[in-house]
């Protein structure tokens, strides 16, 4: 520490990077510099329980150091071990009796700095942070909004709106030198921010105008990336400055995902959907299937084990208020115990400190049992892929899912953008290569070359496989790009033209070129600069009909390809004579095998003959192996009635992923009576969305149904289903009858169906519905029954939507 009551500068140098900070009339500024050339200027303040810091401010000491850290980075722009050295200067000031600091970080790419509150501050106020640049200068925004997804554009900055501009932000303060400016190291201590352009500065402005904080409370890094745009999309500042993961920390696997919204917004509803999208993946060699709105947990099971033979990891989604408090995190606990690998969580939408905390709560708790999180409607990445390495992605921009809200929203000018802007900072789950996009301006090139351009933790592929298969030389790039990276470099590009990005996996480069100009452009990479070596080359561009591929050996100079307008490029760059294709399809390999499959908790614990190496199971049962073949499955405290226990039998599979099979263990109903649609559903399948319980069918969505009403009388409680359904419940126990009624809904008035009842297999009763008439009331003998199905078939409507009622099992 150097006293330095009587400067008025602190000078932080490193390299040819300079950071100055000045004190003049009191108040602080921070001066950033390359070789000489001033980037930014930055006025200082912040305030603390009212006061503003940065009035009246004096230097009281200085205290330098060398910041070297390591880690390994699970996925991201390079892969692996990773080291950063940081000059680290902290300046400490005094404002009346209080004294706080200003911490600047230099490194080979950038800068940053963060304000430390005094020691005894209690609530954060106002940030009086501005950044200057001259008026020349031309910048690249999103305007803001909590989730980050409207468009990106380039203005020159006399021509920029004052206006809210969202994170991250890039200027081109002088020719070929340009600034990102972001932030990192956030949690729930603290609330985002973004800026506000007045016309000549960008202000930092906080979501929450005040935070309760603990004294001494350190603000997130305000982090400013410079240099040439290759330094720009090459750098990992954000990542640097964030803290380390525990040591104990879990990394999600990373790779490529089918996904099955895009292309049907209601196809997370439906097994035999998912399985095909499994069975592409598997096709391709891919690693996860991601279940999106509207999977059933009757089902997810037998996905998981589906998967799971193929090597593929299955994913859910999930609203984050349904995972909002202590209580509903506990469903991460049970989907992990299936074999679940991650959740995509969707609907954040806010850069709140209270939501900040929710993102706390969700992180840590995905990480104790081991799942991988993908955030949608949310922030943008701030540091979490070092700090929680098992957050694989983030959405946090306007990508691919907005052709299915609003028809042709993205441009080829927004797409170029991205590489320099939004994926600098983090992974960017764009949900990338839509070829049957609606009115899409780009070309199919341009399209492909967003799954190499674009770096995701997990990328999520949205068209349908056989919109892939269709083009075959895109499906095969697609088998090929690697699932990491090993390093990153920015060939050519510039935001408002093109941009030309290699990502290296091992000995193999993957290029991808995006480009956003409406005439043909030659463009040009050199693989020998790539490789330091003669390469084979296989290169696939938008020809007069489709894509074309072209394949060279041995080339040793530069390779020249012309986009389309709004086009692109792929390429795959080898040393010579090595292979430039090395995808396979994923074999099936067997799943366990058991002597159950619904088993009756007839004791104080159930006995599974299996063959497998372990065993999951959920909160509140226990697992012990009484010999090779054997294991004893008991619950540690009585289970509710009618409770249903998905056990999961986990054997070697392949590629790291356990191949797993399924026993349900369903405890007898006793001392009834009870409401059949609140018990856990063995098997459930409906032809047009979920079965939705207490709500009408609805449409495709879960829960999009209104009450469940028959010639205008409301009903409490039942099950909304189609005219093509099946719902399977355990019922052992002491139970003797079932009762009910069955009845068309209002909501198709005119339609008609039929129901069926089957007991144990057996069809016990059969009724015609038709709409407008009043429900058909039944009364079955369930004596000694073990399953219930309820289940109807169409009649002569397209669709029809039927309605069980006041469902009822009695002793």
């Amino acid at each position: 520490m150097t006293s330095a009551a009587s400067q008025t500068a602190v000078d932080v140098v490193r390299g040819d990077r300079r950071a100055l900070l000045t004190v003049a009339t009191g108040r602080p500024a921070l001066a950033w510099e390359i070789a000489g050339e001033r980037l930014a200027t930055v006025a200082l303040g912040i305030d603390a329980d009212g006061d503003d810091l940065g009035s009246a401010a004096e230097i009281v000491a200085i205290d330098e150091r060398i910041v070297h850290e390591e880690w390994i980075a699970a996925f991201g722009k390079a892969s692996g071990m990773r080291r950063a050295t940081h000059h680290e200067a902290t300046v400490a000031l005094r404002t009346g009796l209080r004294e706080w600091a200003v911490i600047i970080r230099i490194a080979d790419d950038g800068f940053a700095f963060r304000y430390r509150l005094p020691s005894d501050a209690q609530v954060l106020g106002a940030e009086h942070t501005r950044i200057q640049v001259g008026p020349q200068a031309r910048a690249w925004v999103l305007e803001y909004q909590t989730w980050y997804e409207t468009p990106r554009f380039g203005s020159d900055l006399s021509a920029l709106a004052p206006a809210d501009y969202g994170f991250p932000l890039l200027l081109e303060v002088a020719s070929g030198r340009f600034v990102l400016l972001s932030e990192s190291d956030i949690d729930g201590r603290s609330s985002g921010a973004h800026t506000a352009f007045d016309g000549e500065d960008f202000a930092i402005v906080p979501a929450d105008r005040e935070v309760a904080v603990a004294g001494g409370h350190l603000t997130p890094w305000r982090v400013a990336i410079a240099g040439t745009t290759a330094e720009i999309v090459a750098s990992t500042l954000v990542d640097e400055l964030a803290p380390a993961a525990a040591p104990d920390a879990v990394a999600a696997r990373p790779g490529r995902a089918a996904w099955s919204w895009w292309s049907s917004q209601y196809s997370g509803a439906y097994l035999d959907v998912q399985k095909r999208f499994t069975d592409f993946a598997a096709e391709q060699g891919w690693e996860h299937v991601l279940v999106d709105c509207g999977w059933d947990p009757a089902w997810v099971p037998e996905l998981v084990s589906y998967a799971s033979a193929r090597g593929i990891q299955v994913h859910l989604w999930s609203s984050w208020s349904d995972l909002d408090g202590e209580e509903s995190l506990r469903k991460l606990a049970l989907w992990r115990s299936w074999g679940v690998a991650g959740i995509k969580v969707d609907f954040m939408e806010s850069e709140a400190q209270e939501r900040y905390r929710w993102y706390d709560a969700i992180i840590a708790e995905s990480a104790r049992v081991g799942l991988a999180v993908n955030f949608h409607g949310s922030v943008i990445p701030r540091g979490w892929a070092r700090t929680h390495p098992h957050v694989v992605s983030y959405e946090g921009i306007r990508g691919a899912e907005y052709y299915v809200f609003y028809g042709h929203p993205l441009t080829a000018a927004h797409n170029v953008i991205q590489p320099f802007t939004r994926n600098v900072v983090g992974s960017m789950d764009y949900t990338p290569v839509t070829f049957s996009a609606p009115e899409r301006e780009t070309s199919d090139a341009h399209e492909l070359a967003l799954g190499a351009v674009y770096e995701s933790g997990i990328t999520h592929f949205a068209d349908d496989p056989d919109q892939y298969r269709a083009r075959p030389l895109a499906a095969r790039f697609l088998a090929e790009v690697a699932a990491t990276w090993d390093e990153v470099r920015l060939l050519d590009g510039h935001p408002d033209t093109h941009a030309t990005v290699a990502r290296r996996h091992g000995d193999r480069w993957f290029i991808g070129c995006i480009g956003a100009q409406e005439t043909p452009t030659r463009v040009s990479f050199d693989p020998h600069a790539l490789l330091g070596a003669p390469a084979d080359v296989w290169t696939v561009r938008d020809g007069d009909d489709g894509l074309v591929a072209d394949t060279v050996h041995g080339i040793g100079g530069p390779v020249e390809v012309t986009l389309a307008p709004r086009g692109g490029f792929v390429a795959i760059v080898t040393p010579a004579g090595t292979a430039l294709h090395r995808a396979a399809p994923r074999p099936v390999v067997p799943v366990p095998t058991h002597d159950a499959g619904l088993v009756v908790l007839r004791g104080e614990r159930v006995l599974i003959e299996t063959d497998a190496d372990g065993i999951r199971v959920p909160v509140g049962w226990t697992a012990a192996r009484e010999n090779e073949s054997r294991w004893s499955v008991a619950p540690t405290e009585v289970p509710a009635p009618g409770a249903l226990a998905v056990v999961t039998l986990e054997k070697s599979g392949q590629d790291g992923v356990p191949a797993v099979s399924h026993v349900r263990i369903v405890v007898p109903l006793v001392a009834g009576p009870h409401d059949v649609s609140a018990l856990p559903f063995v098997a459930a399948r409906n032809a047009v969305g979920p079965v939705e319980r207490g709500l009408a069918n609805g449409g495709g969505d879960p829960r999009d149904g209104a009450a469940l009403t028959v010639r205008g009388e409301v009903f409490a409680d039942g099950l909304g289903v189609s005219q093509d359904s099946s719902v399977v419940v355990a019922i052992p126990g002491s139970m003797r009858r079932l009762t009910g009624t069955v009845a068309v809904d209002d909501e198709t008035p005119t339609a008609d169906a039929t129901a069926e009842i089957v007991i144990d297999g057996v069809v016990a009763a059969t009724i015609a519905v038709a709409g407008g008439d009043a429900p058909t009331p039944f009364d079955i003998d369930v004596t000694g029954a073990d399953s219930l199905e309820l289940r109807t078939s169409p009649g002569a409507a397209e669709e029809t939507h039927v309605d069980w009622l006041t469902l009822r099992l009695a002793e």
